[in-house]
């Protein structure tokens, strides 16, 4: 059978590299001196692939695996050439240090790509010196701070130079550096760099560079470009002001094949794209596979008429294009921007791929061209995504799922992609598309859903990030990340006043959590606070005089994690619980969801021994028997106070010690309740073990106990045999039944109602298929 798209298992070097660097100090590492560093084993020699993806890979847990702590030290490991071999890094954000690329200044790097490491200073940028002999591709793409030597007070002693940012003030340029010497780096990326540094100056020293990436540069003299015009294959100068000498420029590379000089709009541009302008660039850079012209307004119409533009079906030859200049190309374009451009629109582009936001393709080409580098046009084109999942139909499922996750990964800390990104997700992981989604599709879903709720407190992240988590199976496709879910969600909810909405989705996310989960599960979930929060969550909408879903909600879940679960019973009641349920009971009289929920939550508490005395007061057990006249929600209300009870009456007459109500009043009325129950009523319980009925069988001090007990048996193998059958034959209740036939105290109604169960759980043996609807 094939699996789905998506669906292959982790290569084996993958897991043993994210093995390896979640447990460091048991594989290939130990610990050295008083400090615990961080040191290689002497007998471990690693190539450069696998140490290449040790340090990229730990570049991504740390920015996407909240479990996975920094270890400080960990690019010293990679000091020495002769045991440990770096040839290709790529490094991002604040992680990155100057003394983490001083560690590794002994290495032969080939490509060394920085992005965003706002920590890196001119120590940093000086440490480039250590692999001028080797590195053919640099990029210091947002890194500007390593174009400044920091002043201030000199170091205190002991003093790292990584902490004095704090109090440093002003910067200044550093003169002190040159790319003198980096004789074989041909491709190098400076976008973003500051307009104090002369980048003429910077770079005379290349002379063989045949990639360069200048985007948002100021560029006040851009004909030194020309040095390059017989190496230069690609450049990038985006959000580069044009000007008509750098146009001029532009059209003497004659060696270009990929072009950039995009913007990410027309705001503030004195330059206007023309249909001249174009054609020149068409004819002149006849190498060209790649333009990218994205965010220019064309002053001229440089389009064929619409009668045109519609005929025939949509086609790629430059000859049929709809925008006049190319028509001139030789052969179609392998890539073309167009984005937040009229151009894209029109029916014949001359292009493989477009970006645009004509249609789902264009908008997937848009991200995945500018999320690793633009994330300001990758958050409009997800959007315009989000649009397409939510309004028509998403026909490239797992490549916009992938493309949302890599950009929602890369730019963790950027608010609006994580906004729209997370809508988006909500949309294409809903019951629509699920059919086509993989398991670890889904789950790389859920991590970085997760990721959005921790980084952001703000009130859009988190209402989309649990409105996404509704689209999963729950708790079943939560399970592998279930301490870290509930611990977000618990947090969601501390707030005095939250969100509603949020407030509603969490909470419902919460019962869901405990509901149908093993003890272990639910004891855990109890320790990290979840009975309190609940409660808390009670006693506002009491004061609200409110009982919304949220109040219902709470009790529900509450009542799912105190089953079989003794620790969180005794949290409820340690935590005024019996008070809330008194001031519930009173305020809200007439909510039958509620009496409900609270009853089974109280049915729970009853079922342990130990706890049994703090509901044996005459103010709770009046109020147990005044519910077994109860008609709420069916029988629901009346059978659990009734359960209740019964776990009361079964520790015998000697603990009850009260004047009022009498032993025998309240007996009388279980009687009675139970004789006016529909054995054949449909029930809104979940059993998922009997022992607590069972367990009030086989005795004689309680006989309204063992009567409630087989009426709930009868009912239950009655109305759902096919459940709880099997259930009752697994649990050894067929041989419990046969001693209540054999004791001279149980009612002949009793033996009647146990015979009829043991008729029904042998008559399932020999039938076990079940015809009902």
């Amino acid at each position: 059978m094939a699996s789905k798209v998506g669906d292959d298992p982790d290569s084996l070097m993958s897991l043993c590299t994210v093995f390896c660097l979640k447990n460091l100090r048991r594989t290939m590492c130990y610990s050295e001196g008083e400090r615990n560093r961080l040191q290689l084993r002497p007998d471990v020699f690693l190539p450069g692939e696998i140490c290449d993806r040790l340090v990229n890979v730990y570049m991504d847990l740390v920015h996407t695996d909240s479990d996975f702590e920094p270890q400080d030290g960990f690019f010293q490991l990679f000091s020495d050439p002769r045991s440990t071999r770096l040839t290709r890094l790529q490094l991002r954000e604040d992680l990155v240090r100057d003394r983490d690329l001083e560690a590794i200044g002994k290495q032969d790097l080939m490509e060394l790509h920085l992005t965003y490491c706002s920590r890196l200073t001119a120590r940093g940028l000086r440490t480039l010196c250590s692999f001028k002999h080797s590195l053919l591709s640099l990029s210091l793409f947002g890194c500007s701070s390593v174009f400044f030597k920091k002043s201030g007070a000199p170091l205190a002693v002991g003093e790292d130079e990584d902490d004095l940012e704090e109090r440093q003030q002003r910067h200044t340029v550093d003169l002190d550096f040159s790319f003198q010497g980096f004789n074989r780096l041909r491709l190098l990326n400076l976008g973003g760099l500051p307009a104090e540094v002369d980048v003429e100056t910077l770079l005379r020293p290349l002379p063989a560079l045949t990639s360069l990436d200048l985007s948002a540069v100021h560029l006040p003299r851009p004909a030194f470009l020309t040095q390059w015009r017989e190496r230069l294959a690609s450049l990038v100068l985006y959000n580069v002001e044009l000007t008509e000498e750098l146009i001029h420029t532009l059209l003497q590379m004659s060696r270009l094949r990929h072009l950039d000089i995009s913007r990410e709009n027309q705001r503030n541009s004195k330059f206007k794209m023309t249909r001249k302008i174009l054609s020149s660039i068409v004819q002149s850079l006849v190498n060209l596979v790649s333009l990218d012209i994205s965010g220019h307004i064309m002053l001229d119409n440089c389009t064929v008429p619409a009668f045109e533009d519609a005929v025939g079906r949509p086609s790629i030859e430059p000859c049929k294009s709809s925008i006049y200049p190319f028509q001139e190309l030789k052969r179609p374009l392998q890539f073309l921007g167009l984005y937040n451009t009229t151009l894209c629109n029109v029916t014949h582009i001359p292009a493989y791929k477009v970006t645009g936001s004509k249609n789902e393709d264009q908008i997937l080409n848009a991200i995945e061209a500018y999320t690793e580098q633009r994330p300001e046009l990758a958050h409009r084109a997800i959007n315009q995504l989000f649009d397409i999942a939510r309004i028509q139909h998403c026909s490239q499922l797992l490549r916009a799922l992938q493309l949302v996750i890599t950009a929602l990964k890369t730019h963790k800390y950027d608010k609006s992609i994580q906004v729209t990104g997370s809508a988006a997700l909500f949309y294409l992981t809903n019951t629509e598309y699920r059919s086509d989604q993989s398991v670890r599709l889904r789950r790389q879903v859920i991590q970085v859903v997760l990721n959005g709720m921790e980084q952001y407190q703000e009130v859009t992240v988190q209402r989309n990030c649990c409105l996404t988590l509704c689209n999963f199976s729950i708790p079943e496709e939560l399970e592998f990340q279930y301490h870290r879910v509930n611990l977000l969600l618990l947090k969601i909810l501390e707030p005095a006043r939250q969100d509603e909405s949020i407030q509603r989705i969490a909470v419902h996310l919460c019962n869901a959590l405990v509901c149908q989960v093993d003890n272990d599960h639910k004891e855990a979930v109890g320790k990290m606070g979840f009975v309190k929060t609940m409660l808390n969550l009670i006693q506002k909408k009491l004061l609200d005089r409110m009982c919304d879903q949220v109040m219902e909600f709470s009790w529900s879940a509450l009542w799912n994690i105190t089953d079989e679960t003794p620790d969180n019973c005794q949290m409820f009641l340690e935590c005024n619980g019996m008070n809330l349920f008194l001031d519930c009971l009173k305020e809200f009289p007439d909510k039958q969801e509620l009496h409900r929920n609270m009853l089974g939550l109280l049915g729970n508490v009853a079922e342990v021994k130990a706890l049994r005395p703090q509901l044996l007061t005459r103010q709770f057990i009046t109020v147990f028997s005044e519910l077994l006249d109860s008609k709420a929600d069916g029988i629901e209300v009346s059978y659990n106070a009734c359960g209740v009870l019964s776990h009361i009456m079964f520790d015998g007459s000697e603990v009850w010690t009260m004047e009022e109500p009498k032993r025998t009043y309240v007996m009388d009325k279980m009687w009675a309740a139970i004789q006016s129950w529909d054995v054949n009523s449909r029930r809104n319980i979940n059993y998922r073990s009997f022992e607590p009925i069972l367990r009030l069988l086989p005795q004689s001090g309680a006989p309204v106990s063992q009567h409630w007990a087989t009426w709930a048996l009868y009912n239950l193998v009655s109305v759902y045999p096919s459940k709880y059958c099997p259930l009752l034959i697994k649990e050894g209740g067929v041989i419990l039944l046969q001693k209540v036939l054999e004791l001279e105290s149980s009612h002949q109604e009793t033996k009647d109602m146990a015979r009829k169960v043991m008729e029904h759980c042998e008559n399932f043996k020999e039938d076990p298929m079940d015809t009902s609807s």
